[in-house]
């Protein structure tokens, strides 16, 4: 498994960084114009990563 980030998975933690509040998928992809699917599937591999988390169900933000 590579730790390398997909071009996605840069814009979405770029979102993320932004933001001043944690954000849920579908907020992702209206910012970003990535499939609602594909943004769920970054997140999942994000979060694996250690690059973000989840406070809350169904809302990330990008990992202190």
């Amino acid at each position: 498994m590579t730790n390398a980030l997909d071009t996605n998975e840069e814009t979405i933690l770029k979102v993320l960084e932004d933001s001043e509040e944690p954000l849920r998928p579908g907020d992702v992809a209206e910012a970003t114009g990535i499939d609602s699917k594909m943004v769920s599937k970054s997140l999942a591999s994000l979060k694996k990563k250690g690059l973000v988390c989840s406070p809350k169900r169904c809302y990330y933000d990008i990992t202190n």
